[in-house]
């Protein structure tokens, strides 16, 4: 099992930009597919981005492709989200989730997670 901390969180200005580290501790993060989910106030956590194992492939949300890059680390056992213009519509505590060997796109594939970041994007 991994153990995932995120942190980057904070509060910034439209257009902004943020980068959200998540450092991971455990055997074998080369193995496991990483990925970013959010959830803001009274919605369900949604998927944001995917890295998979290999790091050759990447996945977005529509929402967020062009604007958010995730990418990884394995010499520092991280991954990484960096956001760039951001949008108001972008406030949401930001959590970062690992899965065994394939990458995927809903949280209830995913089997390890952080305990968040708060991003808060004011207008």
């Amino acid at each position: 099992q991994l153990q995932l901390v995120e942190s980057g969180g904070g509060l910034v200005q439209v257009g902004d930009s943020l980068r959200l580290s998540c450092a991971a501790s455990g055997p074998s993060f080369s193995m496991y597919a990483m990925a970013w989910f959010r959830q803001a106030p009274g919605k369900e956590r949604e998927f944001v981005a995917a890295l998979s194992r290999t790091a050759r492939s990447t996945y977005y949300a529509d929402s967020v492709r062009g604007r958010f890059f995730i990418s990884k680390d394995n010499a520092k056992t991280s991954v990484y989200l960096e956001m760039n213009g951001l949008e108001p519509e972008d406030t949401a505590v930001y959590y970062c989730a690992a899965r065994w060997m394939s990458s995927a796109t809903t949280s209830g594939e995913y089997s390890e997670w952080g305990q968040g970041t708060q991003v808060t994007v004011s207008s």
